[in-house]
């Protein structure tokens, strides 16, 4: 029991320590990957709340044609005692994807059927609003050109917002197609800035993703969560 409390009591310092600059807690973006023909995409994040302690994870499957969650894919999952020493809250994502095999197993998801990343950001402060960023597909040589354009209303408790992602393609061939991502009208409670964090295809190409790193207002600072934009090329 000593070396229990001592580390909850070292942790809380640590987090305590944190909050000065972050006061919120960051969620760690997993991909599961997509269905053999690319129509379907899942993936998770997880973290520890910082005022408890206890690990947390959410569980996501994606309709990518329709931009859109499958029914009943969308689960949460919330620990109901806090991590001891060794733990990073990863425990919580291994209880909901166990206790949720039938959402892959129904989709058709496949672990193993990972996305091929195209684009990673860097750590650091999000691009300025409207910056294009770019990025390419070597194995069909078509080239991209994205922006996100972020709409952010009121303040405080009544902060809400909301984005769009333009979206240029290239093909080796000279062709050029442009698309309009993500659903501009859905305003997000407390959710104050947005960034792409990565872009992804399916391995056989049809579906990208869009993976949104989310800065949401929190008690002091603010949380980092994630989402996808998935389109069918």
């Amino acid at each position: 029991m000593a070396s229990k409390r001592t580390f909850l009591v070292t942790a809380a310092a640590l987090f305590a320590c944190a909050s000065v600059l972050w006061a919120g807690d960051s969620a760690s973006f997993v991909d599961l990957g997509f269905s053999p023909d690319g129509r379907i995409y899942m993936f998770a994040q997880y973290g520890v709340q910082v005022n408890t302690l206890k690990p947390w994870a959410e569980l996501f499957v994606v309709d990518v044609p329709r931009n859109n969650f499958v029914p009943g894919g969308k689960v949460s999952y919330a620990h109901d005692s806090p991590v001891i020493a060794g733990q990073d809250g990863s425990g919580a994502l291994y209880r909901i994807i166990s206790g949720n095999a039938n959402l892959a197993e129904r989709n058709g998801v496949n672990y193993l059927n990972q996305g091929q990343p195209l684009y990673v950001a860097l750590d650091g402060e999000p691009p300025a609003s409207g910056e294009i960023i770019e990025f390419r597909n070597f194995e069909t040589g078509t080239s991209f050109k994205a922006n996100l354009v972020p709409y952010v209303e009121g303040s405080g408790r009544d902060l809400k917002s909301s984005f769009f992602i333009n979206l240029e393609s290239s093909s080796a061939g000279g062709v050029r197609k442009t698309y309009t991502i993500g659903t501009p009208q859905l305003k997000r409670s407390l959710v104050s800035s947005y960034r792409v964090k990565k872009v992804m295809i399916a391995p056989r190409d049809g579906s990208m993703i869009f993976v949104i790193e989310m800065k949401k207002q929190a008690e002091g600072g603010y949380d980092i969560r994630y989402m996808v934009e998935a389109l069918r090329l």
